[in-house]
């Protein structure tokens, strides 16, 4: 099943649970799913790939996490928890994380293929680092991963 047919579904069970955070954030979703596919220069009537769905859905979590700290550092709980709320809908959309041990893992078999040996490869690690683990991991947690490795 596709993620514009699992969207719709649930935000049909959504409607009927009169879940308004749910709601919200899946209509989000599947606007930024119809813009992305009508943007210009794409074919007309082509899907969205999984890895663009990815891309799109981990941009949304990243705007949702950056509106948190910015609501939370202006001391705004309520509109942080709204956006925490949209967080967890999010994530049910997206692979699962790769975190702490898993994450340092995949990191050194990057830095085995690239051939980094200390802080000046970093760049090049980077590189490698964020094409292969696009979606699985968060942009900030690996280059403080990478940092550590190396």
């Amino acid at each position: 099943m596709s993620l514009k047919d699992t969207l719709n579904e649930d935000l049909k069970t959504a409607m009927k649970a009169k879940d308004q955070v749910a709601l919200r954030t899946l209509r989000a979703i599947k606007s930024a799913i119809l813009l992305a596919e009508t943007a210009e220069g794409r074919q007309a009537g082509t899907a969205l790939t999984e890895a663009e769905e990815i891309e799109l859905l981990t941009r949304q979590l990243k705007q949702r996490k950056d509106s948190m700290e910015q609501y939370q550092t202006h001391g705004r709980p309520d509109l942080a928890e709204a956006e925490e709320a949209e967080i967890g809908i999010l994530q049910r959309y997206l692979p699962s994380q790769l975190e702490g041990e898993d994450l340092n893992e995949a990191l050194r078999q990057i830095i085995a293929e690239v051939g980094a040996s200390g802080p000046q490869d970093f760049g090049l690690v980077m590189k490698a680092a964020s094409s292969s683990l696009k979606g699985r991991a968060d942009g900030k947690a690996i280059s403080a991963a990478v940092k550590q490795l190396l």
